[in-house]
């Protein structure tokens, strides 16, 4: 198989716009979390139920990015990447319009599709042009902007819904969107390839059934539908397997599943999508808690979970030093303690704690989640060879989206529980208290996978 492309531009100005649409992508998946109470009033439903619209995009995203390689390597990264720009921009105009959930929900199925093709293929092009020696920085550049997105999606939804109206959560996406499709006609390659392998039908029904029986699963068991709930999710983990064991068996597989033979990949995919399907749910919970049981504004909400963005940016100068002076496995084990601390930390909270009690909680939160991230994201590239970087991304990208969706759903589903337990229509504090309890364990669980790694895991990337 062979590459055709043209002269590669500035990785450097490539990264930067990847790292646009990325923020993109990540932006709208949260932003919504302090306009929901706006909007379960205007759609007439429960706030819980708008859950469906964080969770259906991400979903979306997840189904959708097993297509990303294959359409890329036939239609060309650029085309396909700008393509996706604009089904993004298109479907954020109809999130803006929508009057009821079942349209919302559709929009942004829509808009997650485009993400689910933006990203990956963006993520593709700038790994072929980096040398591994830059492998660190150049990740780091990428994904730091899909780190702050949940952080500064519910400040900005909250200054948007508290002093205009929630569709413009959305329509901001358009001058964006059309500034980044405009750069990627000079800066992205049109990389393809010659001959286009088959494309894997039953693969991709295998995983997009798989992804998609396990998060409905979820919202049914989250609804009191125990049997179909239990059911739907025993045929998604079937899916799932059998999707594995097809691409074992393929000889051109959609889903490089292969790739997870590579020990740190392996390691940095389920324990990175354990870590990151707990701390992405807690975006959607302080918001949540601040105006439910606080009393809160959603600015006030959304400026209160700005001190976990705060944290994010001290950490940043320091993420490089640390990763090359303790290594990756103590860094995981320790810093997730941390995470987890933090987490636990959310249970006590009350608005007589004080303001400056509750910032520093949130802040010491945003230091061991940028750090974490970090570490995760390095060390799955660390030892992937460069003809294999284009199956790690789409792979790496799959565990990523999927997990934060299952983060999401998870933390709803502790909070509905909990909810019919107590008889409570409203979320109470000790509702969203048994949700931060359940992403916690996730924290626990990836710890665990932490701890079984290699000594010396990713140490070639780290002394380049």
């Amino acid at each position: 198989m062979v590459e055709r492309g043209t002269s590669r531009p500035g990785s450097t100005a490539l990264a930067l716009l990847v790292a646009v649409t990325f923020f993109m992508e990540n932006l709208d998946a949260t932003v919504i979390t302090t306009a929901i109470p706006q909007m379960a009033r205007e759609f007439m439903v429960s706030p819980v139920a708008l859950n469906i619209g964080v969770s259906a995009y991400l979903l979306a995203v997840a189904v959708g990015i097993p297509l990303s390689g294959w359409l890329a390597g036939r239609y060309g990264v650029r085309t396909i990447f700008s393509a996706a720009i604009l089904l993004f921009t298109f479907a954020s105009v109809l999130c803006g319009l929508s009057d009821n959930l079942a349209l919302f929900t559709t929009s942004r199925v829509l808009q997650g599709i485009g993400g689910a093709l933006m990203v990956p293929v963006g993520r593709m092009a700038v790994l072929r042009v980096t040398e591994k020696k830059d492998m660190i920085k150049t990740i780091a550049f990428i994904t730091w902007p899909g780190l702050i997105a949940p952080v500064l999606g519910p400040l900005l939804g909250g200054i948007i819904v508290t002093y205009g109206h929630w569709p413009w959560i959305f329509w901001l996406n358009i001058p964006l969107g059309i500034l980044a499709v405009i750069a990627s006609q000079y800066l992205v390659p049109q990389f393809s390839q010659d001959t286009v392998r088959p494309f894997d039908i039953l693969g991709y029904l295998f995983t997009a059934g798989g992804c998609t029986a396990l998060i409905v699963a979820l919202e049914w068991l989250g609804q009191g539908y125990i049997s179909a709930g239990a059911t739907l999710f025993i045929a998604g983990i079937i899916c799932c397997w059998l999707a594995w064991r097809h691409s074992l068996r393929h000889p051109h597989p959609l889903l490089p599943f292969s790739v997870l033979k590579i020990a740190t990949f392996r390691d940095a995919a389920i324990g990175g999508a354990l870590f990151r399907a707990s701390i992405n749910a807690i975006p959607f919970l302080l918001p949540l808690l601040f105006q439910l049981c606080f009393g809160w504004s959603a600015a006030q909400a959304g400026s209160m979970v700005l001190w976990v963005f705060a944290g994010n940016l001290a950490m940043k100068p320091a993420t490089t030093w640390l990763m090359k002076k303790w290594g990756f496995k103590h860094l995981l084990i320790v810093n997730g303690i941390i995470s987890l601390l933090s987490i636990l930390c959310c249970l006590p909270l009350t608005p007589a704690l004080g303001y400056y009690a509750i910032a520093a909680i949130l802040f010491i939160g945003g230091l061991s989640r940028s750090l974490q991230f970090s570490c995760y994201n390095s060390l799955s590239f660390a030892d992937i060879p460069q003809n294999m970087m284009s199956d790690a991304s789409i792979l790496f990208s799959i565990f990523f989206q999927f997990s934060m969706s299952v983060g999401v759903a998870i933390a709803a589903l502790s909070m509905r529980v909990s909810m019919q337990w107590h008889e409570h229509r409203v979320p109470q504090q000790i509702d969203i208290n048994v949700a931060f309890a359940s992403v916690a364990m996730m924290v626990l669980l990836s710890l665990f996978n932490s701890w079984g790694m290699e000594k010396r895991a990713g140490h070639e990337v780290l002394v380049k």
